[in-house]
């Protein structure tokens, strides 16, 4: 059978279970099956071996009980790196790579800056930051001992392991028995901030399979971000910025919270849908705090 028709055959069955992007996730499930590039499948340019039929079709079945993409895979780029994913983890989005870029920008004339990011994931953002910033030296903290399990193997296979530590703790508070965190240059995060409501209405690729604990922000989806908030000025070097992604309509209640906590706004820069997404704040000066 031609590529091309397995292709199509496989983008209807998945466009049946409800798969908005059908055509281009059949595509790329034969690109993985046959280890080739998708401009390969797309031109047909590949042999349809049994062994890549099977693969193929074992993926379809998968991604048809609409179990994401990148969890089927294995991988999933950001920032024009390639990472390893697990359903430990929460898959990499475009718009987080919004923090990356604010925080190069943070520490870009300072030597030998200490980056600090809490709720690491897969490492993306820790990782990409290190590849970016060849001087920059990046602890990253989660509380999930399978996700550092992940990250640890993409800081591995990105070679950044001399300048990335990984702990294991909840947001500020170490768990792995080392030493308490010291100050940072920047502090990044991509906090969980749907709440309970939220996350059920999401499509079945979210709610069924990302994990829930990257995902629940609590009963306003703001409780893990109020506590980085209100500690991240005890670990902020002067000058340094706390750089964190948001959810749709939090841009008020945040900038709230950063000014409760001492912290001065300096940027809340939009997503590519136009969505407030990433907020930007450095300590303020005592004088400046409301009496």
């Amino acid at each position: 059978m031609a590529t091309w028709l397995k292709v199509d055959e496989a983008s209807r069955r998945l466009a049946v279970a409800g798969v908005e992007s059908s055509h281009l996730d059949a595509q790329l499930l034969m690109a993985e099956a046959a280890d080739v590039t998708r401009e390969a499948v797309v031109t047909g340019s590949i042999d349809l071996s049994p062994t890549i039929l099977k693969k193929f079709d074992a993926m379809v079945a998968r991604r048809e009980k609409r179990e994401p993409v990148a969890y089927i895979v294995g991988h999933r780029e950001f920032y024009s790196l390639d990472f390893e994913v697990t359903p430990a983890v929460l898959i990499p989005r475009p718009e987080t790579e919004f923090v990356v870029t604010a925080a190069l920008e943070c520490i870009a004339e300072k030597a030998n800056a200490r980056v600090l990011d809490i709720g690491t994931g897969s490492g993306a953002i820790a990782i990409a930051i290190a590849v970016n910033a060849p001087s920059a030296r990046i602890t990253t903290v989660d509380i999930s001992a399978d996700a550092i399990a992940v990250a640890l193997r993409n800081v591995w296979r990105h070679g950044v392991d001399d300048r990335v530590t990984i702990r294991r703790g909840d947001c500020f508070h170490m768990l792995d028995g080392g030493a308490e965190l010291g100050t940072f240059d920047a502090i990044v995060s991509n906090p969980p901030y749907l709440h309970e409501a939220e996350i059920a209405a999401l499509e079945p690729e979210v709610h069924r399979f990302e994990p829930r604990i990257a995902l629940n922000g609590g009963a306003t989806g703001l409780d893990i971000l109020q506590r980085i908030t209100i500690d991240a000025p005890a670990h902020l070097e002067t000058g340094g910025e706390l750089i964190m992604e948001m959810g749709m309509g939090h841009a008020g209640d945040v900038v709230g919270h950063l000014t409760r906590a001492g912290l001065k706004v300096v940027d809340v820069i939009n997503d590519l849908a136009g969505q407030m997404r990433v907020a930007r704040a450095i300590v303020r000066p005592k004088s400046e705090w409301k009496k």
